[in-house]
């Protein structure tokens, strides 16, 4: 693909610019899952769009992209929906604050094009800090009798906090994104065995087949993000900044 960012206009750059073969690939594998998600148990295309939405989202935000924040809120609305039926609560009040967030990360990308990272004492603190919010999100959603407490309070308050360092272009929300991803694989697979041994019938298989499959695409991603930001490959939007 072009290396070139100036010959092209914004879409072009933010879309097709500056990927490494391997990106492509497994950004089209990482598709291509949520599709075959879809066919097998095709009860929840609202879960699909989510999936997809959420796969492009961070992939793009993985390049240190603007476009990242449109299929951001795209993804955002359609797990708000998923998350309510399956009463997911923690889910659904981040989904709500991620709706929010993208317009404001849209306009702080707009003005920073490097990356940045927090010092060793300072990233200790902030490690500290999102494991005792988790415990109090833990403590207040098993109040409102949501499911599986203890994984939704990492999706509800470690994840506010991974949100906040990512619209600041800290490296250190990559860290925090692979603890939420993997709390929530574990979440959306049990809910989705839940569904199939007849223990609960709240939600959907389809929309939680295609969670369980959207959160290990984004953990595979994270893990890849975090040493892509480390070499300061997202600066500069990836190379499809001005």
């Amino acid at each position: 693909m072009m290396d070139n960012a100036k010959q092209h206009g914004w879409w072009f750059n933010q879309l097709f610019t500056n990927w490494k073969k391997f990106e492509v690939i497994y950004v089209t594998i990482l598709i291509l899952l949520q599709m075959v998600v879809y066919a097998i148990v095709p009860d929840s295309f609202i879960g699909m769009i989510s999936g997809v939405g959420g796969v492009l989202c961070l992939v793009y935000g993985m390049k240190g992209r603007k476009i990242s924040f449109i299929f951001g809120l795209i993804q955002c609305l359609a797990m708000t929906y998923v998350a309510w039926i399956s009463h997911a609560y923690g889910s659904f009040a981040m989904d709500i604050i991620y709706v929010i967030s993208q317009p404001i990360g849209w306009y702080m990308w707009g003005h920073d094009e490097a990356t940045h990272s927090f010092k060793k004492n300072t990233r200790r603190w902030i490690f500290i800090g999102a494991f005792v919010a988790w415990a109090i999100g833990w403590v207040v959603l098993a109040a409102l009798n949501g499911q599986l407490p203890y994984f939704d309070s990492v999706n509800f308050v470690v994840s506010i906090i991974a949100q906040l360092l990512y619209i600041l272009k800290y490296k250190e929300n990559w860290s925090l994104w692979i603890v939420v991803n993997i709390a929530n694989v574990l979440y959306w697979g049990i809910l989705t065995v839940q569904i199939l041994i007849g223990a609960t019938s709240i939600g959907s298989l389809g929309a939680n087949l295609s969670q369980v499959a959207l959160q290990a695409a984004l953990l595979f991603n994270s893990i890849y993000a975090n040493r892509v930001w480390a070499r300061g490959e997202a600066d500069n939007e990836g190379g499809a900044g001005k």
